[in-house]
């Protein structure tokens, strides 16, 4: 039998709060996710009704048979590991600074953070131009200043275009970590650093000693952000290269796209994309129980 109190329970008020997004999120999120799994398993073209049963036969070929699964995978690897050392690092970098008393420090942190905005295609059109090997900003510079030897084809040379990229990723991104950092550099006890600083500690030890400690949270924060962003990497790569030139740019993100969007194979282009998932978790989740073992054992 219905008991009224029960509605005015704490828990019972909070699932009526909660289930609209509860069942948003289910329709539009894990939904899809748990379609995609399935359709791993499967033959479609995307076009036709009919789709047939293929159990493993996806995930064989993808692993033993695809000229160009581990090429990319290779490329997701390098790419997501410069993306939890780089952007980060500038990112805290121009946190520091920028907590600083300053003058037009609001209007620098603005300006800082616009590139995360913009949207990735955009910032892709842009680079791109700038990479241009004839017509390009880089080139140019390079030219007026006498240093022909360094121009290169940014974007069509197999051994830098992956890196030239990234540089386009690391400008966009950049502004997100110091955001962040910024936010995490408010709970800084300043009292600690006061007294850090009259006991005579350095700015490194300081930083080393007292601010670093405190930035523990945002700093997984960060790093879990990041290499999500990283491991999904599309847009820009879509915008610059399109995976070319001879797939050197290649990501698991974009070659699941093409596989599905372009070559109408659902199925295999759903198997990259459930290892891409794999491998995220496999990343994120060891090191969130790492981390949190690491803040408890600090406590």
């Amino acid at each position: 039998m219905f008991n009224s109190a029960n509605l005015h329970s704490p828990r019972t008020q909070a699932l009526i709060l909660l289930a609209p997004a509860l069942g948003a999120y289910t329709i539009f999120a894990v939904w899809p996710m748990i379609e995609v799994v399935i359709l791993s398993f499967q033959r479609w073209n995307g076009l036709t009704a009919d789709r047939a049963w293929a159990g493993l036969d996806n995930y064989r070929y993808i692993f033993t048979d695809d000229p160009v699964y581990w090429v990319a995978f290779n490329n997701t690897l390098i790419w997501t590991v410069m993306s939890v050392i780089f952007p980060p690092m500038v990112g805290l970098l121009l946190a520091l600074g920028l907590n600083e008393k300053l003058f037009a420090r609001g209007t620098m942190r603005a300006i800082y953070y616009l590139p995360v905005i913009i949207a990735p295609i955009a910032v892709a059109t842009m680079w791109r131009w700038m990479y241009d090997p004839f017509f390009g900003l880089f080139n140019q510079v390079m030219t007026d200043f006498g240093l022909q030897s360094l121009i290169q084809d940014w974007l069509g040379d197999r051994d830098v275009a992956l890196y030239s990229m990234f540089v386009a990723f690391t400008w966009q991104n950049v502004g997100f970590s110091m955001v962040l950092f910024l936010a995490g550099l408010q709970s800084v006890d300043r009292s600690l650093v006061e007294a850090a600083r009259i006991d005579g500690a350095s700015r490194w030890q300081v930083f080393r000693h007292v601010t670093l400690p405190a930035l523990q949270v945002t700093m997984t924060i960060v790093i879990v952000l990041s290499t999500i962003s990283s491991l999904k990497a599309f847009d820009i790569v879509y915008g610059m290269t399109g995976g070319g030139p001879a797939q050197s740019t290649q990501m698991l993100a974009m070659w699941a796209f093409t596989q599905s969007m372009q070559i109408f194979d659902f199925g295999r282009g759903s198997a990259i994309s459930v290892t891409l998932l794999l491998i995220t978790l496999a990343v994120v989740v060891p090191y969130l129980r790492w981390s949190q073992k690491r803040e408890e054992a600090a406590r």
